[in-house]
């Protein structure tokens, strides 16, 4: 099992990735934003209860990111940031276009806002592909695909009757445990590597 998932969390060459804290603390923030939006529509009282534990599991990985910055110390020599890598920008460039353009035609052209967040999820899993070719992080692939998998089940349970409620719990809180569950193995495998991490 550790074997398998040192190889979904550490990229090809066997170094840990440079960007563990940023990363980490992105995918915490935005996972945080999934549960807390799109758990509003959920009948009472459970929008409390996703949002109680979503902030509870947001917290023990910001503590484990702590554990981990202080169990670790930095690299010497961190290779160059992958942000400044123009992939990455023409990722996200084609990301932005494509939520922004896709919203726009849901919204204002198609009005059906229920399916806004599957949308989301689509489109920033399908980035996730993106940045695990250029990043070399096959972790990313399967976020990549769980996040796909569970914006088109949105739309699905859309199409077939669902309430916005649903689709929100599915592509919305489900993408923010997804993140959730990608930082959880990140830093596991650092507090168990207990090798250097570039920060």
């Amino acid at each position: 099992m550790i074997g398998r998932l040192r190889r979904m969390t550490m990229p090809e060459n066997g170094k840990r990735p440079a960007g563990i804290v940023a990363g980490s603390m992105v995918a915490i923030t935005f996972g945080t934003v999934f549960v807390l939006v799109n758990s509003a529509a959920l009948p009472t009282p459970w929008p409390v209860v996703v949002r109680v534990v979503g902030l509870v599991v947001a917290a023990l990985l910001i503590v484990g990111l702590v554990l981990v910055v202080r169990a670790a110390p930095p690299a010497t020599r961190a290779p160059a940031s992958g942000y400044m890598d123009r992939r990455y920008w023409l990722i996200v460039a084609l990301e932005a276009g494509a939520l922004f353009g896709g919203l726009a035609v849901i919204n204002g052209v198609l009005h059906r806002s229920a399916v806004s967040v599957a949308w989301v999820a689509l489109v920033v899993g399908v980035h996730f592909f993106g940045l695990a070719w250029i990043w070399r992080m096959p972790l990313y692939h399967w976020l990549g695909a769980a996040m796909s998998v569970l914006g088109l089940a949105g739309f699905l349970i859309y199409a077939f009757g669902g309430a916005a409620a649903s689709v929100g719990l599915v592509a919305g809180v489900g993408s923010g445990a997804a993140l959730y569950v990608t930082v959880g193995a990140v830093l596991r495998r650092a507090l168990l590597g207990r090798t250097s991490v570039a920060i």
